[in-house]
């Protein structure tokens, strides 16, 4: 008798840690901590290659990025593969003081970057790090309401862009979220909440 099975989703709760393939050591600690101010927390074999050594980094959110690394590997600045099942790039959240600071840090070390680039829910820099993988520094161009996080505000915002059948997102998308978001979250002795103009003549 055939038995059935129920399938269920193996249901995640945050990114744990991305592991990259590094060079040597020294490079990844240059990068990572002296460049993007990760501090380097923990060190240990790779469990799986003892010839390696495994660097651990805090981006600030008290996830991790680790690195293999191997003192015969030497750094390779050419742009990492792009193909399907390659990491295209990494996006690391920035302040928008540390943002706008970004450049003329980048600039300072001869780092050539893509300059400020709008992405409608968030600007971006882009960078390849030494061996090549193309680093994003993003940072929001709001803040949610309280309550709420910036992915569930992206989501209503989505929302929004497609009843108005706009191509991408953009800033009236956002805001005309937060105010919806507010709405349903928050209640009001006023039967009536629709705009309304006090500034009358």
């Amino acid at each position: 008798m055939e038995r059935h099975v129920t399938l269920k989703k193996i249901q995640v709760q945050a990114l744990h840690h991305i592991t990259l393939t590094g060079a040597d050591r020294q490079t990844s600690i240059d990068f990572w901590e002296g460049v993007l101010g990760m501090p380097f927390v923990f060190e240990q074999p790779n469990l799986d290659k003892a010839s390696e050594s495994h660097l651990y980094f805090d981006p600030g959110d008290g996830r991790l990025i680790t690195i293999f690394t191997d003192e015969g590997r030497k750094a390779d600045p050419r742009r990492t593969p792009t193909e399907p099942g390659c990491v295209h790039h990494i996006a690391f959240s920035v302040s928008q003081a540390m943002f706008l600071q970004a450049i003329e840090r980048l600039d300072v070390r001869g780092i050539k970057h893509t300059g400020v680039r709008p992405r409608g829910i968030f600007n971006s820099i882009y960078f390849t790090e030494p061996l090549g993988l193309l680093i994003e520094l993003a940072c929001y161009t709001f803040e949610p309401p309280t309550g709420f996080t910036h992915v569930e505000v992206i989501h209503e915002a989505h929302k929004i862009r497609v009843e108005a059948k706009d191509y991408n997102i953009q800033e009236i998308h956002i805001a005309e979220a937060i105010e919806r978001l507010t709405t349903r979250r928050s209640g009001s002795l006023s039967s009536d909440r629709s705009p309304k103009n006090p500034f009358k003549s």
